[in-house]
C-alpha cells in the first residue's frame, strides 16, 4: 500500500501512457519507460511544482530565522510555529525530488530513493503532529488560561516537540524496515522508485497520520470555539459596562482569541490542503484519477507547507516586521535579537 504523493504521481503517470521512451537507453531490456504524456500537463506540473519549492523554502526560512533570532519571538506557541516551519521547510526541498519524477524515471538510484520516501513520511507526520500540538496550545489557552503559564512552558513544549520528531522517525523507520534492508527489492525496472507497505503498516499509517490527529484537531477546536465565542461575549458586555475596568487582562483575552483565530485558519487550511489526497489514498480509488487531477492533488497537497507562513504574514505584524528586517540585514547588526519585533 503505498500513499506518499511521490509514489501516486509515479504510478499514475506509468499506468496511463502507453507511448513511451526508456529511462536508460543503453539498457534495452530492463530499463522502465519515461511516461508520455500531454507536453502542457508536464509543463504545467513542472512550473507549479518548482514555484511551489522555491516559495515554500523561502518563505519558512524566513519564519524559521525569525522565531529563532529574535529573542521576544521565544514564546511556546511560537515554538511550535518554528517546529511546523521546519517541516515545511524541508517539504519544500523534498519538492525539487518529485519534480525528477515529472517523467516517471526515477534517475538517483535506489537508495536515494527509499531515503526520499521515508524522510517524506517523517517530515509529514511531524508537520501533523505539530499541528496537534497547536491544537492542544490553543485549548489550553482558551479553555484553562489561569493555569496555561504553568501547563504550557517552553521546555514542555521543546520536550513534546522533540518526541513528536522522534517518535516520527522510529515509527515510519520501523513501518519501512523491509523497504531499508534492501532498497529497491521491489522495482521491476531500472529507473523506478517504487516502495511497499504491508495492509497493517498502511492502516497505522492512515490512522496515525490522518483519522487520529484529524479527529483530535476538529474535537479541540470545536471546543475552543464555543468558549471563544462565550469569551467574546463576555468581553464585549464587560467592556460596555465597565469601559475603563480591566482593560490588560482584556487586552491579554484578545490577544490569545485572535491567536487561536490565527492558528485556526492554519489548521483548515491544513484540513484542505491534505484532506484530498489521504481520502484517496482511504478509499483505495487513485486508480481512477487522471494526470490532471493526480497534478492537482498532489500540487495541493504540497502547496499547504508555502500557505502557513502567507497566512502569518497576514495575520502577524511581528513577521512583516521581521521580513523588513531580515530583506535589510539589519539582523545582522549587533543587539539585533533585541529589538522590539511586536
Amino acid at each position: 500500500m503505498t500513499s506518499t504523493a511521490a509514489s501516486c504521481l509515479l504510478f499514475l503517470t506509468m499506468k496511463s501512457l502507453d507511448e513511451a521512451e526508456l529511462c536508460f537507453p543503453e539498457l534495452l531490456n530492463s530499463s522502465c519507460r519515461k511516461a508520455m504524456g500531454p507536453h502542457s500537463v508536464s509543463m504545467l506540473t513542472y512550473i507549479l511544482l518548482s514555484s511551489i519549492s522555491l516559495l515554500t523554502v523561502t518563505l519558512n526560512l524566513v519564519v524559521i530565522i525569525s522565531i529563532s533570532h529574535f529573542k521576544q519571538l521565544h514564546t511556546p506557541t511560537n515554538l511550535l510555529l518554528l517546529s511546523l516551519a521546519v517541516s515545511d521547510f524541508f517539504v519544500g526541498l523534498l519538492m525539487f525530488f518529485q519534480i525528477v519524477l515529472i517523467d516517471g524515471c526515477w534517475l538517483l538510484g535506489d537508495i536515494m530513493c527509499i531515503l526520499y520516501i521515508v524522510l517524506d513520511y517523517i517530515i509529514t507526520s511531524a508537520s501533523v503532529g505539530t499541528m496537534v500540538l497547536i491544537s492542544v496550545d490553543r485549548y489550553v489557552a482558551i479553555c484553562d488560561p489561569l493555569h496555561y503559564p504553568n501547563k504550557v512552558t517552553q521546555k514542555t513544549v521543546k520536550i513534546c516537540v522533540c518526541l513528536c520528531w522522534i517518535c516520527s522517525a522510529f515509527l515510519y523507520s520501523l513501518l519501512m524496515k523491509d523497504n531499508l534492508e534492501q532498497p529497491g527489492r521491489y522495482n521491476s525496472c531500472f529507473g523506478e522508485c517504487v516502495f511497499v507497505i504491508n495492509y497493517f503498516a498502511g492502516f497505522a499509517h492512515l490512522f496515525l497520520c490522518f483519522i487520529g490527529p484529524v479527529t483530535v484537531i476538529i474535537v479541540l477546536y470545536m471546543r475552543v470555539f464555543v468558549v471563544a465565542v462565550s469569551q467574546a461575549r463576555v468581553m464585549r458586555s464587560h467592556t460596555a459596562a465597565f469601559p475603563l475596568k480591566s482593560s490588560v487582562s482584556l487586552t491579554a483575552k484578545k490577544s490569545e482569541l485572535k491567536a487561536a483565530r490565527t492558528l485556526g485558519v492554519v489548521i483548515v487550511v491544513f484540513l484542505v490542503c491534505l484532506c484530498p489526497f489521504y481520502c484517496v489514498s482511504l478509499t483505495g480509488q487513485d486508480t481512477l484519477f487522471n494526470i490532471s487531477s493526480a497534478t492537482f492533488v498532489i500540487c495541493l497537497f504540497y502547496f499547504n507547507s508555502c500557505l502557513n507562513p502567507v497566512i502569518y504574514a497576514f495575520f502577524y505584524p511581528w513577521f512583516r516586521k521581521s521580513i523588513k528586517l531580515i530583506v535589510t540585514l539589519k539582523i545582522l547588526q549587533p543587539g539585533s535579537c533585541e529589538m522590539n519585533i511586536l
